[in-house]
């Protein structure tokens, strides 16, 4: 290993060791073997969440890929649903706290709404 010498800011010489080249590949190694979350990779399956509360889905419109997979969750007191505009797809009847999941797929319906409240509606915008 090389050394290097310096100060410690008070006028102490001070000696460190630098780095050699098999320690700076060894450490490269060890960070690479790290795994990575899935939400960080680019196209990998993620989760969205959206809330009801206060008779709205929150976020009115969420953005996903292909893969990915929506969490509705009720805040309300009140029943609600997420129900595609043509009846194609489905959470069923979410009482509070309860949630259901969809996965999103190719040409699935984008537009829903509460069965119980027609009023609420949302939408799923799929990106690439």
């Amino acid at each position: 290993a090389r050394n290097a010498r310096g100060n410690d800011g008070q006028g102490t010489a001070v000696t460190r060791k630098l780095p050699t080249r098999r320690r700076v590949m060894v450490g490269t190694v060890a960070f690479a073997a790290v795994p990575i979350p899935r939400s960080l990779l680019a196209g990998a399956p993620v989760t969205h969440e959206v809330e009801i509360k206060t008779f709205k889905f929150d976020p009115p419109t969420v953005r996903v890929r292909i893969g990915d997979t929506i969490r509705w969750t009720n805040q309300d007191i009140a029943p609600h649903t997420a129900t595609a505009d043509e009846f194609v797809w489905d959470t069923e009847t979410l009482e509070r706290n309860q949630s259901a999941e969809i996965e999103v797929l190719e040409g699935m319906e984008l537009s829903y709404f509460c069965v119980f409240h027609p009023q609420m509606k949302g939408k799923i915008d799929v990106v690439e």
